[in-house]
């Protein structure tokens, strides 16, 4: 713990001093009352010695007490739930999804163990929905609305290709708006036959040159990235998550599938799917985050519970001044209502 204002520390040596005038006001009170000779007034004074008679006045000592500390700024490092965390679920949607391995299917089960992290998530979490086969796209912007975001994951058009990078890319994009992150100019150069023709206004817009900073330093914002296979186009894999690295965004990691071998196509086609885990376990290693495999749906299912509750916990530097500052107001108000229920006026 420290301190904003530390001089302010100092006022609590002026703590010591109240009870000793507590004191020396109720020694005062006695000498006056033993001068008069209506009992009434002895009683009075006699009933001071009651334990109840000092409740007030110690309850009202530790609000001035918490008032002094509070006025100091202290600050610690406690885990909280940030008040906007932004998670990019970024799901694989290639055809190698609809293998059986996986029950009923990978893509079946990778459905609907996001829609169980989508429910058991913290509802004043923004989830944002990427996903990616051989193109790239936005399904849902971050939103609060899990209604939006479990019809976008229903709604999954499976295709061809695997282009983890642009998955990646497409959704620093999404958390960093103001950094001119385009996955098509990162994909084709920036031109050429396969892009159309820009506007001056698009040419003029750069990326934003960022300055580093250490990998999973970024709190507010994490990817959970799925898939069952390695990157077959687009933006290289470890390009991607470097851009992520240098962000401070961690990447949670969720391998799906086979890692070596062959698996059967629903139409009995075989098809060679080997789960590039060494690539995809760098990725989770350069931000910062976690890699787990889920071979079952079960598993997966797990694995997304476990991704819901490290996303969300972070330790961070709290200023604790209103949170004090409002225990002594509670305090001050406990010792003015005692005070009044037991002895009909405050003070």
């Amino acid at each position: 713990m420290f301190f904003l204002w530390p001089e302010f520390v100092w006022l609590m040596l002026a703590l010591p001093l109240l009870p000793l005038a507590y004191v020396w006001l109720l020694r005062r009170r006695r000498k006056t009352a033993v001068r008069y000779s209506n009992i009434a007034v002895v009683t009075a004074a006699a009933a001071g010695r009651h334990w109840r008679r000092h409740v007030p006045p110690a309850l009202l000592l530790l609000a001035l007490g918490a008032l002094l500390f509070a006025s100091a700024r202290p600050m610690a490092r406690i885990p909280l739930p940030w008040a906007r965390t932004t998670i990019m679920l970024a799901i694989d949607v290639s055809l190698s999804m609809r293998v059986a391995d996986v029950k009923p299917t990978r893509m079946e089960a990778a459905q609907e163990a996001a829609k169980l992290f989508l429910r058991d998530l913290p509802k004043n979490v923004e989830v944002g929905l990427v996903t990616f086969a051989g193109s790239t796209q936005v399904a849902q912007q971050a939103t609060l609305d899990r209604a939006s975001l479990v019809a976008a994951i229903e709604g999954f058009q499976m295709q061809r290709g695997t282009a983890v990078g642009n998955a990646i890319v497409m959704s620093l994009s999404e958390l960093f708006p103001d950094h001119g992150i385009d996955v098509g100019d990162m994909t084709f150069g920036g031109g050429g036959s396969r892009r159309p023709s820009r506007s001056l206004d698009d040419k003029a817009r750069q990326p934003k040159q960022i300055t580093p900073v250490k990998p999973g330093s970024y709190n507010t914002a994490a990817i959970i990235l799925l898939s069952d296979g390695r990157r077959t186009v687009g933006i290289d894999t470890l390009a991607a998550a470097k851009m992520a690295a240098d962000r401070g965004v961690r990447i949670y990691v969720v391998g799906l599938g086979v890692v070596n071998g062959a698996a059967e196509m629903p139409e009995g086609m075989s098809i060679y799917m080997q789960l590039d885990e060494t690539t995809l376990k760098e990725v989770a290693r350069m931000t910062g985050g976690e890699y787990h495999h889920a071979g079952t749906a079960e598993k997966l299912r797990d694995v997304y519970g476990t991704l819901g509750s490290s996303v969300q916990v972070q330790t961070r530097e709290t200023e604790l001044t209103g949170l004090i500052a409002l225990l002594a107001a509670l305090l001050a108000i406990t010792a003015a209502g005692l005070s009044v229920v037991w002895f009909g006026r405050i003070g």
